[in-house]
């Protein structure tokens, strides 16, 4: 397909003693009671559990809604003279294992009913780059913007789509990747199933593949990289619901399926590869297994790491997490399609240039000592670019879809796992799911408490600039959306 000539890359933006007399027997008695009363309550808590998982009796699979789906799918081509994001400075890969790719979803109940959910198997991407790419696809499909959320699966091993961390982006690739998108969008618009197919869900788990990578080291820094023997604690929880929902068509056959999950994805199964990584490469091994197209959608991760697993054991797991909660999926109705997205206004931190100086020095001089010189000159370079900037108001997206009693909320960055729990028990929905990196890319999002902390993440630089309280913001508008989304 020819890429319009409006795609080509506009400019940066400049924008938480009693002694007791009652007597030995009553005390038995009541601890009796006591302990009866906590039985039945956990027996509540199972049972709801039970429920929110299987449907009602009035939801029997006969009388299910569902919804026509379309699926399409676009590789990005790549070779080894492109830089490759996700390190300091710029890197190199030979060879490739996976497909780097966009992929798409389009479910439909009416022409003007329609949502659009694709991932690419990118690091990041601006706005800058998807608003136009928004605005073809809603003229060629007839899907409107505020319906088409583009999510990045955040592979560490793909070629650059953005400037951060003395890397450049390629514009060659980015243009792939802009073109990728439209063509993945408008197949699978074309390739609408002519029945509705049924959908079902489960909310699976997968608790071993992350952990929280922010800990607390003995000399009161936060580990990020190097040695972290000195470790000696978590500083925050990590999210492990891994989501399935799964669309079937004529004879029960598989048509699409999307999993959710927060973890930082990292990794190649052989060194030196470009790659789509954990997720990317858990996918394409699940479609060959069961057919249909899978998608993955990257949560709330900006403070959860694969700390311990190989890459190939990491999508091992994932992938045994995706079965099982298949196996148990249950069908639920869909009785509407719908999204909305806002704008979203924040401001470039202001910061102190020798204090941000002397925490990447100290944590690099003690931890990597061999790269200190190189990543401090990075950071450095960083800063004084968004000197200038310190202030400035700058506006991005927000939005969030739902898909029946199923929600998902599309925020514009690496949003720290703590601020996606909240957005899930804040909102209405039973069942919400976050998918950082969703049309636009604004940094690392840290919550108010680990800004204090400090740590890589929450140093100075073109990954982190939002200014503190930026992440609780989010939660509040995207809970007021979702709100809206449910009336």
């Amino acid at each position: 397909m020819h890429l319009p000539a409006f795609l080509s890359p506009p400019p940066a933006p400049t924008n938480s003693r009693v002694i007791s007399e009652t007597p030995p027997g009553r005390r038995l008695a009541r601890r009796g009671r006591l302990w009866g009363a906590l039985v039945v309550a956990a027996f509540l808590v199972e049972a709801r559990f039970a429920a929110a998982q299987a449907p009602a009796e009035s939801e029997k699979p006969a009388e299910m809604l569902g919804v026509k789906v379309g699926t399409g799918v676009a590789e990005f081509e790549a070779d080894d003279s492109m830089v490759i994001a996700g390190g300091i400075g710029p890197g190199k890969a030979t060879g490739q294992e996976g497909k780097l790719r966009a992929v798409a979803i389009v479910l439909a109940k009416s022409p003007g009913e329609k949502l659009a959910i694709v991932a690419c198997d990118i690091l990041m991407i601006r706005r800058q780059y998807l608003d136009p790419v928004m605005a073809e696809i809603e003229r060629t499909t007839g899907i409107s913007i505020t319906n088409i959320l583009v999510n990045c699966t955040h592979t560490h091993h793909a070629p650059s789509a953005v400037k951060l961390l003395g890397v450049e982006p390629d514009e060659v690739f980015t243009r792939r990747v802009q073109q990728g998108i439209i063509q993945a969008v408008q197949a699978a618009n074309s390739h609408l199933s002519a029945t509705d197919c049924r959908f079902y869900f489960r909310l699976g788990k997968e608790k071993t593949v992350g952990q929280n990578s922010r800990l607390m080291m003995g000399d009161g820094q936060i580990y990020w990289i190097g040695p972290r023997d000195n470790a000696v604690r978590a500083t925050a929880l990590i999210d492990s619901e891994l989501p399935v929902l799964a669309f079937r068509g004529e004879n029960d056959r598989l048509q699409a399926l999307i999993f959710n999950h927060s973890t930082h994805n990292i990794g190649t199964r052989l060194p030196g590869r470009r790659s789509p990584s954990i997720y990317g490469l858990a996918a394409q091994d699940l479609e060959t297994e069961l057919g249909g197209t899978v998608c993955f959608l990257e949560g709330a991760s900006g403070s959860t790491h694969n700390l311990e697993l190989t890459c190939d054991e990491a999508s091992r797991r994932i992938e045994q997490a995706v079965q099982t909660a298949l196996a148990q999926t249950q069908p639920r109705n869909v009785d509407k399609l719908a999204a909305l997205k806002q704008p979203f206004k924040f401001k470039v931190r202001q910061f102190d240039e020798s204090r941000e100086e002397n925490a990447v020095a100290r944590y690099c001089r003690k931890y990597v000592p061999e790269q200190a010189d190189k990543i401090t000159a990075v950071f450095r370079s960083m800063r004084q670019e968004l000197n200038a900037e310190s202030g400035e108001e700058r506006t991005t997206w927000l939005q969030v879809m739902r898909i029946g009693d199923v929600a998902f909320v599309g925020v514009p960055g690496e949003l720290f796992t703590p601020l996606g729990l909240d957005i899930k028990n804040r909102s209405p929905f039973r069942f919400t799911y976050v998918a950082e990196l969703a049309n636009d890319w604004i940094g690392y999002i840290p919550d108010r408490e680990s800004q204090k902390l400090g740590g890589y993440q929450c140093w100075t630089g073109q990954h982190s600039y939002v200014e503190p309280g930026t992440g609780e913001r989010i939660v509040d508008q995207v809970t007021r959306m979702l709100r809206e989304l449910k009336k």
